[in-house]
């Protein structure tokens, strides 16, 4: 999940999993898999950064788990 600002100031938390592909008109335009699109006062650029932080936050805390605590459950 990856925090936005939608164009009328309010926050917004996307799964970024459901992006399609993000436009500059020359406001950010993210489009979804649903065909929903959204627009956000974040550039193209500062939405990329952001998914990328946030997956590789997920790789570092799967990394940080041991095989014997999945194995065993904890």
């Amino acid at each position: 999940m990856i925090k936005l600002t939608r164009l009328s100031h309010e926050p917004l938390v996307l799964n970024s999993d459901l992006i399609e592909y993000v436009e500059a008109n020359p406001d950010t335009v993210i489009t979804l898999t649903t065909g929903q699109k959204l627009l956000v006062s974040e550039s193209t650029d500062e939405v990329i950064e952001r998914v990328v932080e946030f997956r590789r936050s997920i790789l570092r805390k799967r990394s940080s788990i041991s095989p014997e605590a999945s194995v065993h459950g904890g």
